[in-house]
């Protein structure tokens, strides 16, 4: 029973690191009380996609004769979209099984509790309680939909995520409570396959940690297509005691009451911390978050944490990048702290969003003197002959230096090209040589280059 390292948790940060300790030649564990690859694989990003991909099919289909094409008995069938949705799922969850029994690891079902002297213990479905010993434990246990005080989730009338993607019949109205990632992407999906969706969101901009251009540009997009939206609003109470939802909004204007069949909560998440054992060990927290240093150790010697439970984004991407430094780490190889000022962030509505660094107040507000490049979509030819002209790239550049601080882009299929910006940044190519290579055409990627050339003065097609 004794372990190099033991894994708590199997999502985007906890598979990913027992993976790389498996391949340095560590014996590792991975403990799991639910199913292989975490929200993220079996609940969030993935089967998310699969839905948002139907509901974008749906879409072209509805304006197939702006195509040239002529289609009729067109119909959005949920149901058969939820299933597509939670086989792909499936699919993807078995591909992580199958990555455990290739590199030797072995899984642990149950529910983890870690004890001082790097032990942890392990109630399994039965009730049978068994202890484990490891030279290092990574906890790795994500976060669930965040609660608020007047919003609590009953599962069927107000849901978070998780019920949203496997709703048992289409409700014909629905208020979304929060307009980060998860609530315009859910916006967006129920509001093109007919349900009447209200975003209310607190603060003045919808999807507000994006740049403002970004936030305009959306919510123009969303309101075309009839999507109706509420900024600087909260939900006082919702009163679910007859048939739907009876929905008290605080306004600018007032207060209003929406009726509805759906509320979806998405203001966030909170970090699967508790019962785990923290406090019994000593493993210091602060604001429901676990301290960590720049290797993820904290501050009891052989117990780290990665992900969702520590004060990063709360970004898959960004946990299994966590997880393989923690264990190089570990494992002693020579290992560099995360870059978080170089987090690409993705939103899958349509319009995608994808951004990365600086926004031009976030840069300004630091002191920098910027140029700032922006090239419509409506300029780009591949965009024009796809049907998608909506959106934008938008650039940021420090006037002195000629560092990229920053890029934001709206647009279709626009998180595909943010690596080229986030792979520039870390090698710190200059303006003028993302100008100088050359880009090929008609592609979206060229509207990175135009921007580019913009901010210095030098686009052609603008």
């Amino acid at each position: 029973m004794n372990y190099d390292l033991i894994v708590i948790g199997s999502g985007p940060g906890g598979y990913v690191a027992a993976i790389r300790a498996a391949q340095l030649g560590m014996k590792t564990a991975v403990i799991e009380r639910s199913e292989l690859g975490g929200i993220c694989l079996n609940w969030g990003c993935i089967p998310t996609k699969a839905l948002l991909k139907s509901a974008q099919v749906y879409e072209y289909l509805l304006h197939a004769q702006d195509y040239g094409v002529k289609a009729s008995g067109i119909e959005a069938d949920f149901g058969a979209m939820v299933k597509r949705s939670r086989g792909v799922a499936d699919a993807m969850s078995k591909g992580v099984q199958f990555l455990m029994k290739k590199n030797k690891i072995e899984v642990i079902a149950g529910t983890a509790k870690i004890k001082a002297g790097r032990k942890v213990e392990v109630m399994a479905a039965d009730g049978k309680s068994t202890s484990y010993e490891a030279k290092h434990i990574i906890i790795a246990t994500g976060a669930r939909s965040r609660e608020l005080p007047g919003l609590k989730q009953d599962g069927k009338k107000v849901i978070g995520y998780r019920e949203a993607m496997s709703l048992p019949q289409q409700p014909k109205s629905m208020v979304v409570v929060g307009s980060g990632a998860i609530g315009v992407e859910f916006a967006y999906f129920y509001n093109s396959i007919g349900t009447k969706v209200t975003i209310v969101e607190y603060l003045p901009n919808i999807v507000p940690l994006e740049d403002e251009d970004v936030s305009k540009q959306l919510a123009r997009s969303f309101k075309k297509s009839g999507i109706e939206i509420m900024t600087e609003a909260s939900v006082e109470s919702v009163d679910t005691s007859g048939k739907g939802c009876k929905v008290n909004v605080k306004g600018k204007s007032g207060n209003s009451v929406i009726e509805c069949d759906v509320v979806l909560s998405a203001v966030g998440i909170t970090a699967n911390i508790e019962n785990l054992g923290l406090e019994e060990v000593g493993i210091a927290t602060d604001k429901g978050r676990i301290m960590v240093n720049d290797w993820y150790q904290t501050n009891m010697p052989g117990y780290y944490a990665i992900g969702d439970v520590i004060n990063t984004p709360a970004l898959a991407h960004v946990a299994s990048h966590e997880a393989i430094t923690c264990v190089e780490k570990i494992a002693g190889l020579h290992a560099e702290p995360m870059d978080y000022k170089n987090i690409p962030g993705c939103t899958y509505c349509q319009p995608e969003i994808a951004s990365v660094g600086y926004t031009e107040k976030a840069a300004k507000d630091a002191g920098y003197e910027i140029k700032v490049g922006k090239f419509p979509f409506t300029a780009s030819g591949k965009a024009k002959a796809g049907g998608t002209p909506d959106g934008f790239v938008k650039v940021i550049f420090d006037a002195k230096y000629g560092e990229w601080l920053g890029a934001h882009l709206i647009g279709y299929n626009v998180t595909e090209l943010i690596a080229e910006v986030v792979t520039a940044r870390k090698l710190e190519t200059t303006g003028h040589e993302i100008i100088k290579a050359v880009h090929p055409h008609p592609t979206m990627s060229e509207a990175i280059m135009e921007a580019v050339a913009e901010a210095y003065g030098e686009c052609i097609h603008l």
